[in-house]
Formats: C-alpha cells, sequence, structure tokens
C-alpha cells in the first residue's frame, strides 16, 4: 500500500525515552507504595498512565489518586528528558515524508510530556496534529487515538501506515484498520 499519511507513536518509537519514562515511574510508584517491575512496564506499553495506576492500584490494594499521581510521575518525567534522544531510523522516515504527507502523533502519553519531548527533541514541526490519551475516551489497545489521529489529518484510516513500538499499539493499529509497521522490528533487522 502507498500511504496517504503516516501516523507515530510517541515514546520508544520516534524517540528514545522508555528508559526515561521507566525511571519517572519506579521513583513515582515507589513513593505511593506500588510495586511496578520491568517487564510488566514494557508489556504495558502505549496503555495511558492513569489506566496503568488504576490497574496497579486495583490488583495492589492500594487506593491512589490516580490523576494526581500520573501528574506527579509525568513531572518527574520532565525533569529527566534532557537524557532523551530522537531514534535515527524512524526520525529518518519523518524527514523524508515532511511536506509530502500528513503525519501526525499518537500516544497514550499526556499532552504535556508528548509537547515536551517533540519541543526538547526539536521536532514538533513536522508533525501537523498530536493524539493523546487525553483527547479520548479509550486508549490503546483500544484504536481510538490513531483513528483520532487519522481525522486530524483527514485521511482515511485504511489510507494510513502507522508506526508503534509496543504489542497494545500494534493491536490498536490493527483494530483501527490501519498498516502497522513493529518499529522493533525494523530496527532489529537494521542492526543486522
Amino acid at each position: 500500500m502507498q500511504p496517504e499519511g503516516l501516523i507515530f507513536d510517541c515514546d520508544g518509537t520516534i524517540v528514545d525515552t522508555m528508559p526515561i519514562h521507566y525511571a519517572a515511574w519506579c521513583s513515582t510508584t515507589a513513593k505511593h507504595g506500588l510495586v511496578f517491575p520491568e517487564d510488566r512496564f514494557y508489556a504495558l506499553g502505549g496503555v495511558s498512565p492513569f489506566e496503568v495506576l488504576r490497574m496497579l492500584s486495583e490488583e495492589q490494594g492500594i487506593e491512589i489518586d490516580s490523576e494526581a499521581v500520573t501528574f506527579q510521575k509525568e513531572a518527574r518525567y520532565m525533569e529527566l528528558i534532557s537524557d532523551a534522544a530522537e531514534i535515527p531510523e524512524v526520525m529518518q522516515i519523518v524527514r523524508e515524508s515532511h511536506g509530502k504527507l500528513p503525519m501526525a502523533i499518537a500516544s497514550g502519553g499526556t499532552h504535556e510530556t508528548v509537547e515536551g519531548i517533540l519541543q526538547h527533541c526539536g521536532i514538533r514541526h513536522y508533525f501537523d496534529a498530536i493524539v493523546t490519551s487525553q483527547d479520548v475516551v479509550n486508549s490503546k489497545p483500544a484504536p481510538d487515538t490513531f483513528l483520532e489521529a487519522a481525522r486530524r489529518i483527514n485521511v482515511a484510516p485504511e489510507k494510513c501506515r502507522a508506526y508503534e513500538d509496543a504489542d497494545m499499539g500494534i493491536k490498536a493499529i490493527l483494530a483501527a484498520g490501519m498498516e502497522p509497521v513493529d518499529v522493533r522490528d525494523m530496527l532489529a533487522a537494521a542492526s543486522r
């Protein structure tokens, strides 16, 4: 398929921020007595932080204000973003497509952190629309984030190619009827 629009997840897809997110999660969950193992963190990649905290709180029987704790975690993340860098293989696609195809971000993060990391890396101007978990009722693995991104760039979902680095995000892309590109496979092929 020759796509008419490109949609990208942000964290772990265009910017290498997953270790930074995990560090922010560790310091925040520890303050609230929650346990969040690293393998679980990666398995829940793409799920909104509000939903992650709701699940952890329920499973561990620790009552928290998931909205307040999400904003604590996001604030900690913003303190750590100086270590973030773009993922060159994916950003090459973004740069080559800029001005030729409309492009959007579809992230499970919050507006503040997604806009913050894109500005920090100097790449915000490449994207015509930014959609986060705060813009939809159902975040990944539901298709809503990707469908809203397609709507905002005015491209039918079936004419979009979407890039992701997490299983939950790939499920969301498939549910949206888009062509998925698993960035993990792409990066593994590039390193061979």
